[in-house]
């Protein structure tokens, strides 16, 4: 089916959102749990905290925590590291027995805690290599900084990437690449012309908004920026092609939402969009209005899992979704002083969480 009907329940194996921000304290200590109450089973977590997880050393650790937080002993956490000159080929040998399965790229300034971000990739040649070797995943913010002086903004940031992605693709073919959530059409078609190492992420919010809906909307602002209609509808029709290199990264990152509707005169709000809680039900509310419900167990588990090569186990949870008539989003999440504002606040989904066979 393309589309449902009221009363369809969809099945899904293990879901796993392949890149997830869950802070760090309190507000760590909200979040963590609501992977778990989205409907997923996995969560792969970026390392872009203050301090950035540089080391084997701090991935245990936070991972650690994240399993205390989940309220969920069945959430599998799998760890990244903040690619940086404190990582080290030697090292890259033992990473997986640590639980660390990725490294993430962040180019400069560009998003959130990305102030120790890279400017070349050029010294990372042995490093790049050993991942090679050992089956380490590279994740890419795609954007490149602002740079008036050559025409480069936020809106056109991610197309001026991609040269990027193409010259590491083809200079390490045995190096597994996600361009992490895609946000315009020339990225979906880089990402296709790109060898079987090389896949992408894309958002739920990257499904729904355009410019329009950012632009005076903090809550909506995220850094990569949603782009055009023309853009959303590329993001939507990999998705309805069943093409396994595009899948589920929500990119969900909570902001108290003091810092999301603030301003000042020498700050902007903080850039991130918050999915987590109502992850599941919302993609396949967004995937059912554009005629791709029958993809919601390819998008959000079988092909991510297929790409990281972690199929889910015979005995893995299944979480079962129905279509209703509607179902209001909570207007906030609070504790410890923290409160966060999740997509689609006080808004109608299509879709709930029926039923968890574990």
């Amino acid at each position: 089916m393309s589309t449902a009907n009221y009363g369809d329940i969809i099945e899904v194996t293990a879901p796993a959102d392949f890149h997830v921000h869950l802070r760090d304290g309190e507000l760590s200590r909200l979040v963590t749990p609501h992977v778990h109450k989205g409907g997923f089973y996995l969560a792969y977590v970026m390392p872009n905290l203050v301090p950035p997880i540089t080391t084997t050393e701090m991935a245990i650790e936070y991972k650690k925590r994240l399993k205390e937080y989940s309220g969920s002993s069945k959430v599998e956490f799998l760890m990244t590291l903040y690619l940086s000159d404190a990582l080290h080929p030697n090292d890259v040998k033992n990473w997986k027995a640590a639980g660390i399965v990725g490294v993430k790229s962040y180019p400069r300034g560009v998003t959130t805690n990305s102030d120790e971000g890279i400017e070349s990739y050029d010294k990372y040649d042995e490093l790049f290599k050993a991942m090679e070797v050992h089956g380490i995943v590279l994740n890419l913010h795609g954007e490149i900084p602002s740079d008036h002086s050559k025409n480069i903004c936020v809106l056109n940031a991610e197309e001026r990437f991609l040269p990027v992605l193409a010259n590491l693709a083809n200079k390490y073919p045995k190096l597994r690449i996600v361009l992490e959530h895609a946000t315009t059409a020339a990225a979906i078609n880089a990402v296709k012309v790109c060898g079987d190492n090389v896949a992408c992420t894309i958002t739920a919010h990257h499904l729904s908004l355009t410019v329009d809906d950012w632009a005076g909307q903090s809550f909506h602002f995220c850094k990569p920026v949603a782009k055009f209609p023309d853009d959303r509808r590329a993001l939507q029709e990999a998705i309805k092609s069943g093409n396994k290199k595009f899948f589920l990264g929500s990119d969900s990152a909570p902001h108290p939402s003091l810092s999301k509707s603030t301003a000042t005169s020498t700050s902007g709000c903080a850039a991130g969009v918050y999915t987590s809680p109502i992850l599941l039900p919302l993609v396949a509310h967004l995937l059912d209005s554009f005629g791709a419900i029958d993809r919601l167990a390819d998008f959000t588990s079988n092909f991510g899992r297929g790409f990281y090569q972690i199929p889910a186990d015979s005995d893995a949870p299944k979480v079962f979704v129905e279509k209703v008539q509607g179902v209001s989003v909570q207007a906030e999440y609070s504790s410890e002083g923290k409160t966060v504002v999740p997509f689609w606040a006080n808004r109608q989904i299509e879709w709930q969480i029926v039923n968890i066979k574990e």
